[in-house]
């Protein structure tokens, strides 16, 4: 199963980090390619629905899952599935995040724009929370 790792340091607490992370209607803020989030299944499935940029009409679910500084969200459609981690630093004055992202064989071909679309989220991400903190 092909997979990429990818990491920053944000210069901002855990907490500010994690109100961005943890909180699906926040991500059209620094998540790359996202045009608007739904709260909430879709037909039942998923935990909230993602609609991605310029694709207004194709629902995507997708589940979220927290845990110890870990949130890992899964998309129900691609299974594709993303696990962003969080580690205090200079006493919790900034944040390490680390994201490790699986794309089944079926996905393979999406491999570099994920790279890089999760890269340039990944440094909105250190951004938005800097910037909130």
């Amino acid at each position: 199963m092909p997979s990429f790792d990818d990491r920053t340091v944000a210069d901002a607490p855990v907490e500010e980090v994690w109100k961005l992370l943890y909180d699906p209607s926040r991500f059209t803020e620094w998540l790359e390619g996202v045009g608007s989030i739904e709260l909430g299944p879709h037909d039942g499935a998923g935990d909230y629905t993602l609609y991605p940029e310029g694709y207004p009409d194709f629902p995507m679910p997708q589940a979220l899952h927290a845990r110890d500084r870990t949130v890992v969200i899964s998309c129900l459609v691609s299974d594709l599935e993303f696990a962003w981690r969080l580690e205090p630093l200079d006493d919790d004055a900034r944040t390490a995040i680390a994201v490790h992202v699986q794309i089944p064989e079926a996905e393979a071909h999406r491999l570099d724009a994920q790279r890089a679309a999760i890269g340039a989220s990944l440094r909105r991400l250190a951004d938005v929370a800097a910037r909130g903190a």
